[in-house]
């Protein structure tokens, strides 16, 4: 939301002013066995977001392999780099570049023994504005997630950057409504998902359309319940015993679909935010206005007997 910034100190240059309006890219990628042709696609598709004018460019997640979690494979753990490392590195290289900020998707080797699912955001300079540890970890059949990743240790935050203050959650954060409330707190105007979410083939013909209704629709009510735009990016391409169901999307602070991708091509869409519309939205549904803190207490119980 634009601003107004305070007179800087003589010979201070001002702060910058973030747009009112930006572009924001999703990549949504199907993925090779080869890192080196992932990382180059993704550089590329960076390249060519920013050439139709987009600003904020979001990856998907884990988007330099294959999804690893489809089984449980101690080699897999060869495939995880600290932060930073090179292919962070490319990514923040790539931001610079070509002036944008990039929500990049990464297995992080933090220690012998420890690693996380992390979202790193890079500001247009190419430094990095700040981490996200995946905070909910899943375990479910393909996606046995718990044996490759400790929780996520760094809360939920958003970061400023040249384009605005951003948030990100990691795929399955998608479904809980206390991350996407926390982000929204913490001052996030957009929060980003990079996610890896499909069908078992052997399920889409009698759930598939229910369970992509499900995860699109619990992030429409994200964006609605505290007034910001969503911005969820999937894989496509079948890997496996999945089947990506890519589509997509970035949602208005009133729950709206602005654009969606398909389900099975690769993609860059590229949509225009009036961020503005994040304090319009608020002030007409003020939802955060009449929450009541006072009495929430009994959500930090795992169950209430």
């Amino acid at each position: 939301m634009s601003h107004i910034p305070s007179k800087p100190a003589a010979g201070a240059a001002a702060p910058p002013v973030a747009p009112s309006i930006v572009s924001v890219a999703l990549v949504q990628m199907s993925c090779v066995a080869s890192k080196e042709q992932n990382v180059a696609k993704a550089e590329s598709r960076i390249a060519e977001a920013a050439s139709a004018g987009a600003q904020i460019v979001c990856l998907q997640e884990l988007f330099a392999g294959f999804y690893p979690c489809q089984n449980e494979d101690h080699a897999r753990f060869g495939e995880a780099e600290p932060i930073p490392g090179p292919t962070s590195d490319r990514v923040a290289a790539a931001a610079r570049r070509h002036q944008v900020a990039v929500v990049g998707s990464f297995f992080e080797r933090r220690a012998a023994g420890l690693y996380h699912n992390t979202a790193v955001l890079f500001d247009a300079d190419g430094r990095i504005a700040g981490m996200y540890r995946k905070m909910h970890i899943p375990d479910d059949p393909l996606y046995y997630e718990k044996f490759y990743f400790t929780p996520g240790d760094l809360g939920f935050a958003s970061f400023a950057t040249r384009y605005g203050r951003l948030g990100t959650c990691v795929c399955w954060d998608q479904w809980y409504p206390e991350a996407a409330r926390l982000t929204a707190l913490a001052g996030a105007q957009i929060i980003f998902y990079p996610t890896a979410i499909g069908w078992h083939p052997s399920e889409k013909e009698e759930y598939g359309e229910s369970q992509h209704a499900a995860w699109e629709t619990m992030m429409r009510s994200h964006a609605i319940a505290n007034g910001v735009f969503v911005a969820a990016t999937n894989r496509t391409g079948v890997e496996g015993g999945l089947e990506f169901w890519g589509a997509s999307f970035v949602a208005d602070p009133n729950g709206n679909v602005l654009a969606r991708a398909s389900h099975d091509a690769e993609e860059t869409l590229v949509v225009e935010c009036n961020l503005e519309k994040v304090d319009v939205v608020r002030t007409h549904w003020p939802f955060l206005r009449d929450r009541r803190v006072d009495a929430y207490g009994d959500l930090t119980k795992r169950y209430i007997d």
